[in-house]
């Protein structure tokens, strides 16, 4: 996807290739939203119960975090591409969108898709809605003991603690739920494609700079390199 946005080249991708991409995206995708919503369990446990916390995210529940994550993802994938590339599609095959993605897709079906769109509310409400709301969850009740806290220094480090989180899923929940659930004419006045690239591209290439501003070795590296360009 990405080197047939950089190139001149013919864009240009097979039926089964489309499938495929399809399911990738939707499977990382997936699996995104659950690992977030583990990250704010493990974030609400930190903050929230903080001696019991080694005994509460054991390795094992790590695991199994991660593993959910992926079988959740792989599920949702599979039921998405499965119904999505079993329509007939006739007329023009070209896709109005930079990736396969189920929208687009549904446009080039010649066939009622109200199946489709059911199936996309329900099973993508459960994977994005109940991550979301797991998620949201988490940060009230963190928020709600962060403003218990007497100390302002214990509240700063624990915003702190949940900043760079709150960042990514803004970006990511924000963007998702207005593509998947958001009004039909976004797709007639080609807004898609904007808010596609807000969790496909911008949200990946934030994730390395907000979590890594955290580090205060990172920080000090970064400052050393800025310092050093205004000497040159």
């Amino acid at each position: 996807m990405l080197s047939s946005l950089l190139s001149d080249c013919s864009k240009v991708i097979s039926f089964s290739g489309c499938a495929m991409q399809m399911y990738c995206f939707l499977l990382f995708g997936g699996t995104e939203c659950y690992m977030l919503a583990a990250m704010a369990y493990d974030r609400y446990n930190a903050i929230c119960h903080p001696l019991l916390y080694t005994l509460i995210m054991r390795e094992i529940v790590c695991i199994r975090h991660i593993v959910g994550s992926y079988v959740i993802g792989a599920a949702n994938a599979l039921i998405h591409t499965v119904f999505t590339f079993s329509l007939p599609f006739c007329g023009s095959n070209k896709i109005d969108h930079f990736f396969c993605d189920i929208p687009p897709m549904l446009e080039l079906s010649c066939k009622d898709i109200w199946v489709n769109e059911l199936v996309v509310f329900i099973v993508s409400g459960c994977v994005i809605i109940g991550s979301f709301v797991v998620t949201m969850i988490s940060y009230i009740e963190i928020i709600s003991k962060i403003l218990k806290l007497r100390s302002a220094l214990g509240k700063k480090k624990s915003f702190a603690t949940c900043s760079s989180h709150l960042i990514v899923v803004t970006i990511f929940y924000g963007s998702g739920i207005f593509m998947y659930f958001g009004p039909k004419s976004i797709y007639r006045i080609g807004q898609k494609s904007l808010v596609s690239l807000m969790y496909t591209v911008i949200a990946p290439l934030l994730n390395p700079f907000i979590y890594s501003l955290r580090n205060k070795d990172v920080k000090s590296n970064m400052k050393n390199m800025f310092l050093q360009l205004l000497q040159i």
